[in-house]
């Protein structure tokens, strides 16, 4: 599954594709796609790291010419016939919710295996004459060094901010760019993994990398770049602003910062429930009164369950018809 036309998903669906058959064709062909071609006055046709994949896989590179699909049309009609199959089975399967994407992505594995049944005889013809495979894959990732800014925590990957642990500020990472997920090391070990955003000029900041630098230091927090991540749910914006009302800037501040670095260290939804049941009994909802309520609704847990058998014979009295009967079930 991809979800941008990224290098990396690139590099991904190839060498799947290559090593789910057990070899490797002649030559690969691609449209105008920025991941593997460059822009028309670039010296060079196609980009370092597309060439890199060839080269690794012993395939030559094609493209199409600029605005020629129809260079690719049986791959265009193939994807439209593939649409089409996808939104069919969808309609017959009833529904197009999933549990999860594992369940979905076996939905299309099945359907790909039905679509691809009458084509097995000649995919065998095609197997004899496919390439050997390389010892091993290529890396489908890049890697990029970038420094964690000591402003706000965060670094810079495509165009894209994310906030880090805050003991990495003014360090310099590692940062493994995957097609769907950033992966964060440090002297040699993974300290986190991020989700991928997509496209450019976006942010995901994490309180939780943050909170224990600004209790520390709560003069950045009115100045903050991203505060308004600082605030996960609209209960914690309302505790802030009605810590505000009560008292000064910064001892709302403060207060603030603490009940959320309890939520970090705790449960964020247990402490979203403690802010909702003070705001609306009209009590000021400081750490001390969240952490009383949260002592208070703790109840031991129920050891022994009696449950009284039913008497399954009651509805036989549905289909005879004996409303007397039902009423007293």
């Amino acid at each position: 599954m991809c979800f941008s036309e990224s290098f990396e998903s690139l590099s991904m669906g190839f060498q799947n594709a290559a090593w789910k058959l057990g070899g490797v064709s002649k030559a690969h062909q691609t449209d105008r796609l920025s991941a593997a071609v460059h822009q028309e006055l670039h010296p060079e046709v196609f980009t370092q790291r597309y060439k890199s994949l060839l080269a690794h896989y012993g395939v030559e590179g094609r493209r199409i010419q600029a605005a020629k699909p129809n260079e690719n049309g049986d791959i265009e009609q193939r994807h439209y016939r593939l649409k089409e199959s996808v939104d069919q089975a969808l309609m017959m399967r009833g529904s197009r919710d999933f549990e999860s994407r594992e369940d979905y992505e076996k939905f299309l594995e099945r359907l790909f295996d039905e679509l691809n049944s009458g084509r097995r005889v000649r995919l065998q013809e095609e197997l004899k004459r496919l390439r050997r495979l390389p010892e091993r894959r290529l890396e489908s990732y890049k890697r990029v060094s970038v420094g964690v800014k000591r402003t706000n925590s965060t670094i810079r990957v495509d165009n894209n901010t994310y906030s880090v642990d805050s003991r990495l500020i003014g360090e310099d990472v590692e940062v493994r760019v995957h097609a769907e997920e950033l992966q964060v090391w440090y002297a040699q070990r993974q300290v986190d993994t991020l989700p991928r955003l997509r496209g450019s000029g976006k942010h995901r900041i994490q309180y939780r990398h943050i909170i224990d630098w600004l209790v520390r230091k709560p003069g950045a927090f009115e100045h903050y770049r991203y505060r308004e991540e600082l605030f996960p749910t609209t209960q914690f914006r309302m505790a802030y602003d009605r810590l505000h009302q009560h008292f000064t800037s910064s001892r709302a501040i403060k207060d603030y910062l603490r009940i959320l670095q309890y939520a970090a260290r705790l449960s964020e939804s247990a402490v979203d429930t403690v802010l909702g049941w003070l705001i609306r009994g009209g009590e000021l909802p400081t750490l001390g009164a969240v952490e009383a309520q949260l002592q208070l609704s703790e109840e031991p847990l129920l050891e022994d369950v009696h449950i009284d058998e039913v008497e399954l014979t009651a509805y036989d009295h549905l289909l005879d018809g004996d409303e007397e009967e039902v009423v007293q079930c």
